[in-house]
């Protein structure tokens, strides 16, 4: 922001270059949220609804895409669509930066103490919105670049499986051809080592596929709890800024008292500060299915455990009963 009156706070709007960012426009749902579905693949790929056929978009991009191994194809197409999310992230925080920006040149405008004031100082908490989605937009380029870990692999077995098939299909074909050919035994040892590479890269990709998507999706959502509880954080402070404005109507001829609320509005974006600097991502651990089965049966054997200690009490007893 242009103006002095931050009073020394926190926050720094974005500079000039960052104000005018490119929009982004927001289509709104007109689904229910009731009754959602449990997947979103579609069930029915051939009866897409539509008004009349629409042809397809050409693009290099969509050249790069056809491109692709039959492997990692569709994953491509996915770190292509989540680089356009990160892209659109970033937009919504440099406008909510340009925003920020311009409510407090008008609130300054307005000639009114008050308004200028609390105006800026929402325009502070506005700009650090804004931050807030640039900096989820970067964790998630860091998520990104774990699914790319996986299409690389892809992309790497892709040929071993391919080299495999050829093989395969080759001895078929010289088995129809020429059943006694002296060939078949170097194609049989070529297929034998085939499947062995094939066997080294098949493990590896399921290794990476399981560490990187855990990876990934974990980072992606800690960064969404992130950014969900600092912009909490930054709106509960936005409403202790706003009820500082005395909003009582006044009739004509009538003047509002001064405004004399500035120094609070001052500590509420001190405390704004401290409550972002103090906020910590909270540990919480999730057993996997390995050590959630070891538990489950810990517990299925407790119950033996309390019987045979019950039995071992009771024997004495017993044994002076058959006694006497």
């Amino acid at each position: 922001m242009s103006r002095s009156s931050f009073d020394g706070s926190f926050f720094q709007l974005a500079p000039a270059h960052l104000r005018y960012g490119q929009a982004v426009s927001v289509t709104n749902s007109a689904s229910s949220h009731r009754n959602r579905a449990l997947s979103i693949r579609s069930g029915n790929k051939s009866g897409k609804s539509g008004s009349g056929s629409q042809l397809p978009s050409f693009s290099f991009n969509s050249l790069r895409g056809q491109s692709q191994p039959e492997l990692s194809r569709k994953l491509f197409k996915l770190i292509k669509s989540e680089n356009n999310l990160i892209n659109a992230h970033e937009a919504a925080g440099r406008e909510r930066i340009n925003i920020a920006t311009q409510l407090s040149e008008w609130g300054e405008q307005t000639s009114d103490e008050a308004i200028s004031d609390i105006s800026d100082k929402v325009g502070v908490i506005l700009s650090e919105i804004g931050e807030q989605e640039d900096t989820y937009a970067h964790s998630l380029d860091d998520s990104r670049a774990r699914l790319k870990s996986i299409r690389n692999t892809e992309k790497s077995v892709q040929p071993s499986r391919d080299g495999k098939a050829k093989i395969a299909d080759d001895i078929a074909k010289l088995k129809m051809k020429e059943p006694e050919s002296a060939r078949l035994v170097v194609l049989e040892q070529e297929l034998v080592r085939a499947e062995a590479e094939n066997l080294v890269a098949e493990a590896q990709l399921t290794n990476v596929t399981r560490q990187k998507l855990k990876e990934a999706y974990h980072s992606e959502f800690l960064a969404t709890i992130e950014r969900a509880e600092k912009q909490i954080i930054l709106a509960k402070h936005g409403r202790r800024l706003l009820s500082l404005l005395d909003d009582t109507p006044i009739v004509p001829g009538d003047t509002r008292p001064n405004y004399t609320e500035g120094s609070q509005a001052r500590q509420i974006l001190n405390d704004c500060e401290d409550d972002l600097r103090d906020w910590r991502p909270e540990s919480e651990e999730y057993e996997t299915p390995v050590e959630e089965a070891a538990s489950a049966g810990v517990k299925e054997k407790q119950p033996a455990l309390d019987v045979e200690s019950s039995i071992h009490t009771k024997t004495p007893e017993t044994a002076t009963t058959v006694a006497a």
